[in-house]
């Protein structure tokens, strides 16, 4: 990312109001109200991709035999995904822009195709209040499987501090042992907004994350950033170690996650050229095209689908229109609600379903990494699981035109 610039638009009544009310904001940013010119046509169910732009990374720790340097493969393809999640929007448009902020069931799916095969991604709004994603994310040939869900809660200090809520639980077939997969925890990083007195701003990460695996390892992740350790924006430090042995450090990675991260073995202090695994590039890795149908083919409740009005309007900076546009979908969403609360009766979300009982691999992982076992199910609607028995129901389902324009109508307003 490049160092903050003013934005000129910044310099409106609008920024300065939208400064003003973020000074004692603290609960969760979909009611942030931002202006205009940092508005993106971008749907939050759409982040879900950034865990997997690089399939052959995602899939590869399923072709290693050793434990040790499977879940090194693993925290590699963690780190590899940073600059995907956290500062591409802002190289692209040149700051970070707000989200669009999904309804309940709201669906983005889509899948790559490359040399590590197809990857098959869905994306789903679970939870309004408060607001909660989950994802399912899956290599076909290897049977590599991502899921978890998000949600984050804001406060403003100086800046915009997120916490962002809830895990990622990621499971690896052993090519060693046929049968069997290993089950790997991943915790999320905290993150702060920087570059908001410029009206250019971008994320930076802070605090730590973990991965912890089945297998008896632990990698923590270290975040730091400009003006504290290093002096260099989108520090981190990372260890790979038993689990409950910290200081025993198997692997170490380093470097900035917008740019070159190093792979080394031993601990940190020992790093040189001759214990140099590995080095990676984002700038050098382009990330795989992921395939979406055209919008005329999605269901009613796509993201590209469903925001098509409001994202044509953000492009044109009619801001009128994009107000009408959202609030037909807003009402139609407040009426399906009451509607469901009249009859007593719950939005039955598409692919997931929340578990009613204790989860085996937060049972088990949970407390390496001090994220309490019921997956903070409290603060995001449920403890969300993908549920492939809801997903076999509705793949390759088809609806008529007539069918989408009644669930467009009465969901979305359209």
């Amino acid at each position: 990312m490049s160092e903050a610039t003013p934005n000129p638009q910044a310099a409106g009544s609008s920024w300065t109001a939208f400064l003003k009310s973020i000074a004692s904001f603290n609960g969760d940013l979909s009611s942030l109200t931002a202006p205009p010119f940092i508005l993106s046509s971008t749907s939050l169910t759409e982040f879900s991709s950034y865990w997997a732009e690089h399939p052959s990374v995602f899939a590869a720790p399923a072709k290693e035999t050793d434990p040790a340097k499977r879940a090194l493969l693993v925290l590699k393809w963690f780190l590899t995904t940073l600059k995907q999640q956290y500062a591409s929007r802002s190289e692209q448009y040149g700051n970070e822009k707000k989200p669009l902020n999904p309804f309940l069931g709201e669906l983005f799916l889509g899948k790559w195709e490359d040399n590590a095969g197809t990857t098959e991604l869905v994306s789903e709004q679970v939870n309004h209040h408060p607001p909660a994603t989950a994802y399912s994310i899956t290599n076909v040939p290897t049977g590599v499987h991502l899921q978890g869900y998000n949600a984050q809660k804001a406060s403003f200090s100086k800046t915009i501090n997120i916490k962002q809520i809830g895990h990622a639980v990621l499971t690896v077939p052993d090519p060693s042992k046929p049968g069997q997969e290993d089950t790997y925890l991943i915790t999320l990083p905290s993150l702060h907004v920087e570059g908001l007195i410029f009206g250019a701003p971008f994320i930076e990460l802070d605090g730590a994350s973990y991965i912890t695996t089945s297998t008896g390892f632990t990698a923590k992740i270290d975040y730091s950033g400009k003006g504290w350790l290093s002096g260099k924006k989108n520090s981190f430090t990372a260890t790979l170690y038993p689990t409950g042995k910290e200081k025993e450090v198997i692997y170490n990675c380093s470097g900035q996650w917008t740019k070159a991260i190093e792979i080394h073995s031993g601990p940190v202090k020992t790093n040189s050229s001759k214990n140099l695994i590995e080095t990676w590039d984002p700038t050098n890795a382009p990330t795989s095209n992921l395939i979406v149908a055209p919008v005329e083919k999605q269901h009613p409740l796509e993201a590209r689908r469903a925001w098509a009005n409001v994202a044509a309007g953000i492009a044109k900076g009619d801001m009128d229109y994009v107000g009408r546009e959202k609030a037909k979908i807003e009402q139609a969403q407040r009426a399906m609600r009451k509607k469901e609360q009249s009859e007593g009766r719950d939005w039955e979300r598409r692919y997931f379903t929340a578990l009613a009982e204790p989860d085996a691999a937060l049972t088990v992982l949970a407390p390496n990494v001090g994220l309490s076992t019921n997956g903070d199910a409290d603060k995001t609607g449920g403890l969300w699981r993908f549920d492939s028995a809801k997903a076999e129901k509705v793949r390759g389902q088809e609806l008529s035109d007539e069918e989408k324009a009644q669930l467009a109508q009465v969901l979305l307003g359209q």
